[in-house]
């Protein structure tokens, strides 16, 4: 028993790490839409029988089972030598078990973990199990007869018409070792009765068979082929069978014979027997480690079968998921930014580079000049009326984007939910339930019209690689300083191509000039300058002066920002469709397809594997 007993606390550990992987794994399981293990026969062992049953002295658990109105807690009461269950002529009268301990069992603590599950009461009264209630309890108290070593157990019928009551009997046989049958002629072939002792031969429990209420002469004949039929009909191979015979008095009295009839029912009833002696009889440790490995075996063919049904759901998830990507849903061909905001953009960023005494004469010298030049403008302006606004093109040209990949989005989802996998399928149809086309469009352009056309994380970004841009080209940077400073010092001054600031001659001409010739084309951005103070020509020469290499370079930043520029928006809309409509579902298929890679899962593999070792 040594070499077991280790086999045992090899097997408690590896228990442990499978139940705190299924709980860890419990969330990502229920999102998968796979059933919870809980009410599975493998997983009602682990929780009722080998994770309590493996660590702690090693009780053996017997339990009276059998269907309704059988005299089955009339037996229970024979065993105990006491009258510790109530007795009812009418059907289904236990409803909670009663379990005695012997007089040596002190730790009522141990006893719950035993029964998890059950909420545990102390026994007053052979009535106590009689009382309804949707409450799980286990009534307990000493049996001064009761063989040390042993629990026992009168338990709910297993075929009554309360399936709580199968619930109750259920957890008791997954925690039992050894089940006492109670069978009559009436019950030893009724189905609810075969299906419990079915799974109770799979766990290999130890059974011990009782024909109860026979006539010991009239029903000889008989009570071999009921045995033969219900250990046919369930696969129970019987430790022992007794026949019971029909006495009233000596039930009433706890006076009823039991006769040992051998393991085909055919040795003659000669001589009454104490079951109770046979109990204390029993090879505990064999009977204990043997209904253990059972209960192990059911396990470790259960669980791998869960994983792979976990894995399963996982594939359709990644299929789901990869039909939706494959759909390029929503590709959106977005306009680009005006490029007076991006140069205003760039203009800003340099300004903060300048030397303070250099800021402030082109500040002020912007401001006065604005004011000299005011009446020219107004001029300008009235003889030449303005277009339509960059700006507001921009938005609209956006807004345009946006309605259009949301038709397409909204067809393509609609041509899946028709087609689509059986993950996919009834998520779409509930996504697209409804006024979805003109709710959705609603709520991105509510969302649109609250995006600024430069966001803060953008300008960080374009700031970072002007930043970049300087580091990696120091000699065009210090020469665009040089003449910047020498701008300021002779006034009125040039801003030379993306990176100067300065002010606009006739606002509106210069500056419209300048901008239109930037939006035509960015490789010619770098060599297109605004001029100021009647020095027409001067930006040209400015970055003619700085060599072509500037202008390349210039040219390539330029188109790189508005790229990235591109690309923000269209994550943007993006997270707002997915905020807005699909509600988590790409996240959701793509956190179902990983479960297979979580840890958890792969902890629990291993521990099927390793318990799988020990019943080879």
């Amino acid at each position: 028993m040594q070499k077991s007993g280790n086999d045992v606390r090899d097997w408690a550990a590896w228990l442990r790490r499978a139940q705190q992987a299924l709980t860890a794994l419990a969330e990502p399981i229920g999102a998968l839409a796979v059933p919870s293990p809980a009410g599975h026969e493998w997983h009602e062992l682990l929780v009722h029988k080998l994770l309590p049953q493996t660590r702690g002295e090693p009780w053996l658990v017997v339990a009276v089972v059998g269907g309704t109105n059988i005299g089955k807690s009339l037996l229970f009461n024979h065993l105990a030598g006491e009258t510790a269950s109530g007795v009812s002529p009418l059907a289904a009268g236990t409803k909670h078990p009663v379990c005695l301990v012997p007089p040596d069992f002190h730790s009522r603590a141990e006893l719950a973990e035993l029964f998890p599950g059950f909420e545990l009461a102390p026994w007053h009264s052979a009535d106590d199990a009689l009382g309804a209630g949707e409450t799980d309890h286990l009534f307990w108290r000493e049996g001064v007869r009761v063989p040390a070593r042993l629990l026992l157990l009168d338990t709910p019928d297993i075929d009554s018409d309360a399936q709580v009551n199968w619930r109750r009997a259920d957890s008791v046989r997954q925690a039992a070792d050894v089940l006492i049958a109670v069978l009559t002629q009436q019950k030893y072939n009724d189905a609810a009765v075969k299906q419990f002792f079915r799974k109770a031969a799979a766990a290999d429990k130890a059974v011990i068979v009782v024909f109860n209420q026979v006539d010991v002469q009239e029903d000889r004949e008989y009570w071999p082929l009921w045995l033969e039929t219900f250990t046919a009909e369930t696969g129970v191979a019987p430790e022992l069978v007794y026949v019971v015979p029909y006495d009233r008095r000596a039930a009433n009295s706890l006076a009823l014979s039991f006769y040992e009839v051998g393991p085909t029912g055919r040795n003659a009833p000669e001589q009454s027997s104490s079951l109770r002696d046979e109990l204390a009889a029993l090879k505990f440790d064999a009977i204990k480690l043997r209904t253990l490995r059972g209960a192990l075996a059911t396990v470790t063919t259960g669980l791998p079968a869960y994983l792979a049904q976990i894995r399963a759901a996982a594939s359709e998830f990644g299929v789901a998921q990869n039909v939706l990507a494959s759909t390029d849903m929503a590709r959106v061909e977005w306009p680009t930014l005006p490029s007076r905001l991006m140069v205003e953009e760039i203009q800003t960023w340099w300004d903060q580079r300048r030397a303070a005494w250099s800021r402030r004469v082109h500040g002020a010298y912007r401001q006065a000049w604005q004011a000299i030049t005011w009446p020219v403008t107004a001029g300008w302006r009235a003889l030449n009326p303005a277009g339509p606004d960059p700006l507001a093109q921009f938005h609209q040209a956006e807004h345009d984007a946006i309605v259009c990949a949301v038709g397409d989005l909204l067809g393509q989802l609609e041509r899946l939910a028709e087609v689509g996998n059986e993950t996919l399928r009834p998520r779409l149809q509930k996504l697209l339930s409804g006024d979805s086309r003109r709710s959705l469009l609603a709520r991105i352009e509510t969302a649109h019209a609250q995006l600024p056309p430069v966001a803060d994380d953008y300008r960080a970004h374009l700031h970072e690689e002007l930043e970049r841009w300087a580091l990696e080209n120091p000699r065009q940077v210090a020469w665009l300083r040089s003449f910047d400073h020498a701008a300021a010092l002779a006034r009125p001054a040039i801003t030379v191509s993306l990176f100067f600031s300065g002010f606009f001659v006739l606002d509106g001409m210069a500056h419209q000039a300048a901008v239109q010739a930037a939006s035509q084309a960015a490789s010619h951005l770098a060599t297109e300058a605004a001029v100021a103070g009647g020095m027409a020509g001067g930006g040209d020469a400015a970055v003619l002066a700085a060599g072509r290499g500037l202008a390349h370079t210039a040219a390539l930043l330029f188109r790189r920002l508005q790229q990235h520029y591109a690309q923000s928006r269209v994550e943007w809309f993006y997270a707002t469709l997915e905020r807005e409509f699909l509600g988590g579902l790409i996240g959701e298929l793509a956190v179902g397809a990983a479960v297979p890679q979580r840890p958890e899962f792969q902890e629990l593999h291993a521990a099927a594997d390793a318990l799988a070792a020990f019943v080879r």
